[in-house]
């Protein structure tokens, strides 16, 4: 909208006026800066990028879990020097402290595929909650970009209120002019005052629709009160480079929902996997070397040193096991159901927003030439009736087939803007 300001000068003289100086002095904002705002005030696009650390943090425990385990300790500990000899009954003097440190190191040399398979899991997760942020992001932006065409298209509405008034305005000091020399009656003129009431009434609901789009936007973008929408430059139709059948095949291989649903498909197919190595045994080395001493000091004590190699395996466990590779099995189960559903949704989806691109710019090219006929039918009739060829009638029907008609064009050059928007919202990328 290029002229929202010529809109807000308007309300001055109109009904509303406090709400119109409100819009009129509340910050304003372009598309751009409102997107970036909002993906850093939105807080589904938060808890997504914290899903993508909490799941990145995963896949380097699961890498940890092929490097050895290392611990140290250290104790001390005092106790009486006289000890008495439980045999003999006799008291004896013995060393009171003891000073002792060690260290200790373990690692699993097979675990029957269990870290392979945690972590294949633990990296499809993060794939997939890569792929949520992307389609979390892209769900943000069409929030914002729906919000600001609101703004847009309400302010449209207010500048054909805006013009409604002024010609409702020239229809009623017509009609009194006419009265005035006699070839009208009071009726053309009550019927002009009725018009102007209705375009009265059709700016307050423009204003009030306007506020509330700008109210919407604010809290998008972190702001407490209204914000405005910078006008955006009027282009009504944009061509796609591929055909539909190859756009929608491009959207479905791409789209985040897609990859975030295969990823959630392999992380179900590792945790079968997972289940499985129950059935295996775990071998596992560790060793350790310890020094003891009766006093604080490094010099002299004694020292030991341990290698160890054990091999475990659960022969029955109560049938955890089992259920565990049945829960897991089930789990695959619906991520491949999914994933295909979620292949069929988006096919639906893009289809369904690609028809609403092609009636958007049908409706847009019928709006554009209504408006131009409405306009030279209002000027013929306005001629006429100021001649006297015409009835008041006549005259106030073919300003509202204008009106309609430039309301109509308004809706659809938005409606084309979101129904692009969610097209992109679909493919997680602009198109």
């Amino acid at each position: 909208m290029t002229a929202l300001a010529l809109g807000f000068l308007g309300l001055v003289t109109a009904p509303g006026v406090g709400l119109a100086q409100a819009m009129t002095t509340m910050t304003t904002v372009s598309l751009e800066e409102a997107i970036a705002r909002a993906l850093k005030t939105s807080p589904q696009v938060a808890q997504a990028a914290g899903t993508v650390t909490t799941t990145g943090a995963a896949e380097r425990s699961a890498f940890g879990a092929y490097l050895p385990n290392l611990s140290a300790s250290a104790n001390s500990s005092l106790a009486s020097s006289q000890r008495l000899d439980p045999t003999t009954g006799a008291v004896f003097n013995a060393p009171s402290d003891t000073y002792s440190a060690g260290l200790s190191a373990s690692w699993n040399v097979f675990t029957g595929g269990q870290r392979g398979a945690t972590s294949k899991q633990a990296q499809a997760r993060s794939s997939a909650a890569r792929a949520g942020l992307i389609a979390q992001r892209a769900s943000a932006v069409l929030d914002v970009e729906r919000s600001y065409y609101e703004v847009l298209r309400a302010g449209g509405l207010e500048e054909v209120a805006m013009s409604r008034i002024e010609r409702a305005k020239q229809n009623a000091e017509a009609a009194d002019r006419r009265l005035a020399v006699g070839s009208a009656t009071r009726s053309d003129v009550l019927r002009a005052k009725y018009d102007l009431t209705a375009a009265q009434e059709a700016l307050l609901s423009a204003q009030t629709q306007h506020a509330a789009a700008a109210l919407s936007l604010g809290r998008l973008i972190g702001e407490d009160g209204p914000v405005g929408a910078q006008p955006l430059e009027l282009q009504d139709v944009s061509t796609f480079a591929l055909t539909d059948e190859a756009l929608t095949d491009e959207i479905t291989a791409q789209a985040p929902s897609i990859q975030a649903a295969e990823a959630d498909l392999r992380a179900a197919e590792a945790s079968v996997k997972v289940a499985r190595s129950s059935y295996l045994p775990t071998v596992r080395l560790s060793g350790g070397y310890d020094w003891f001493n009766d006093e604080p000091a490094f010099n002299g004590g004694r020292t030991s040193w341990s290698v160890r190699m054990g091999l475990s395996y659960p022969i029955f466990d109560g049938f955890v096991r089992e259920e565990r590779v049945v829960s897991a099995r089930t789990q695959a189960s619906v991520a491949q159901a999914t994933l295909s559903d979620t292949r069929r949704a988006l096919r639906s989806s893009v289809g369904t927003s690609l028809n609403q691109l092609k009636l958007a710019s049908n409706r847009i090219a019928l709006a554009t030439e209504s408006v131009a006929v409405a306009q030279e039918d209002l000027k013929v009739q306005q001629e006429r009736y100021k001649l006297g060829a015409t009835t008041i009638i006549e005259l106030l029907t073919s300003q509202e087939n204008l009106v309609t008609a430039e309301i109509n064009l308004v809706a659809s050059r938005f409606d084309y803007r979101i129904a692009r928007a969610e097209l992109e919202a679909l493919a997680g990328r602009p198109l």
